[in-house]
């Protein structure tokens, strides 16, 4: 699965026309996006001087027509999620998109649109609140945090092997295959009786969440598999709106601190990673939940991300700041070099622009794109597009 292909301007344009961004000469700490020209194309043999990618070297950004298509695309809009009713139905997901036809079938359909409305409705529920705050947590949502914290466990119990190489620790695969061994039963600890055999529908989705085992990665597309795993829990009632700011705030919450953990022990690669014209090697929707987070914020701005006292102080409450602190830490050298886009984005005025930019970037980006979206997976809570009437 390969992450988004970046598009730098995507945020700075809404219905009201391009933002213009005002220089900062100075580059101060707390100034907004930097001056910095992005790095230029090397070879992994000879990399410019004091500039070392993650994996790759930086590629050209995407054209200036892929550019505007995302700039005047709408906004996506929250949407409610339908819930299912007896006689079910379930059945084993598969892969349906081969072509671009297919993106284009599956986005137009109902399942695409309120698929992405839910995620819009994940970042809405969140606006306004930190990580911290109370909010209503259900039985079944305490249980998916206390399952996340198990396989959080595991990979202590699991320790890496080792080795010379830089990615693709191979005891990942191990943690892997004791996921896929219990799999069923961390879903029966929450199903209740007369749902127990949606098990044949969800488990694809969640077991594919955590990276490929094979290739011991991890990119966008699983954090989508993520994504879509809760969303089938909303289908089967499970979850419910009422649910959704916790669903941000404590169930993503630690599924970004197992990712980091899972990242960082096992070495794994970015999926497909474009370097460094990218939000990030591994993770988006982190990005539209903190940029939704810190709209209207009295004294947080975009370019607070270079304010590093802010990001020391604030890193546990805001998934942006969190972001950027984790992005700054695994990467070297200048911000504006490693992460040309966010340092871009930091000069957008508001987060209300911010977050509006990047849910239209993660439609286009990541939902339009064959490589990541070759490995959804549909069944019947998900439905290919032929079937999508039935979903109504």
């Amino acid at each position: 699965m390969e992450p988004q292909q970046s598009s730098i301007v995507v945020v700075k344009q809404e219905e009201e026309g391009p933002l213009k961004t005002p220089p900062n000469p100075n580059n101060t700490t707390t100034g907004g996006a930097t001056t910095n020209a992005p790095p230029p194309i090397s070879s992994d043999i000879s990399p410019p001087p004091g500039y070392r990618p993650v994996r790759s070297p930086a590629i050209n950004p995407p054209p200036d027509y892929i550019q505007q298509a995302i700039m005047l695309s709408p906004v996506p809009h929250a949407q409610k999620v339908p819930t299912v009713s007896p006689p079910y139905l379930f059945q084993s997901p598969s892969k349906k998109i081969l072509t671009q036809d297919d993106i284009r079938r599956f986005n137009d359909s109902f399942s695409g649109k309120n698929f992405l409305g839910f995620i819009v409705s994940l970042s809405e529920s969140i606006r306004g609140h930190k990580i911290s705050d109370h909010c209503h947590q259900s039985q079944t949502l305490n249980s998916i945090v206390s399952i996340i914290g198990t396989l959080l466990r595991w990979v202590d119990e699991i320790p890496p092997a080792q080795q010379p190489s830089r990615y693709g620790n191979p005891s990942f695969r191990v943690w892997h295959s004791r996921l896929i061994e219990k799999s069923d039963s961390l879903m029966l600890q929450f199903l209740p009786h007369d749902l127990r055999s949606a098990t044949l529908e969800i488990v694809p989705y969640f077991t594919d969440s955590f990276g490929n085992s094979s290739r011991i990665d991890f990119g966008t597309g699983h954090e989508a598999n993520f994504a879509a795993w809760l969303y089938c829990l909303a289908r089967l009632g499970l979850l419910v709106e009422e649910d959704y700011q916790a669903v941000v705030s404590r169930v993503f919450v630690k599924y970004l601190e197992l990712m980091r953990k899972l990242q960082m022990v096992y070495c794994l690669e970015p999926a497909g990673s474009h370097g460094v014209w990218g939000l990030d090697d591994y993770h988006f929707l982190p990005f539209i939940f903190g940029s939704s987070q810190l709209i209207e914020h009295k004294y947080l701005k975009p370019k607070s991300i270079h304010n590093q006292d802010i990001l020391d102080n604030f890193t546990d409450e805001y998934f942006y700041l969190s972001c950027i602190a984790f992005v700054r830490k695994v990467k070297k050298g200048l911000f504006a070099e490693h992460s040309p886009l966010l340092d871009d984005i930091s000069g957008v005025p508001t987060w209300n622009k911010v977050n509006s930019g990047l849910l239209k970037m993660y439609k286009a980006e990541l939902l339009e794109k064959v490589p990541i979206m070759q490995h959804f997976l549909f069944g019947w809570l998900i439905q290919w597009y032929g079937l999508g009437s039935l979903l109504k």
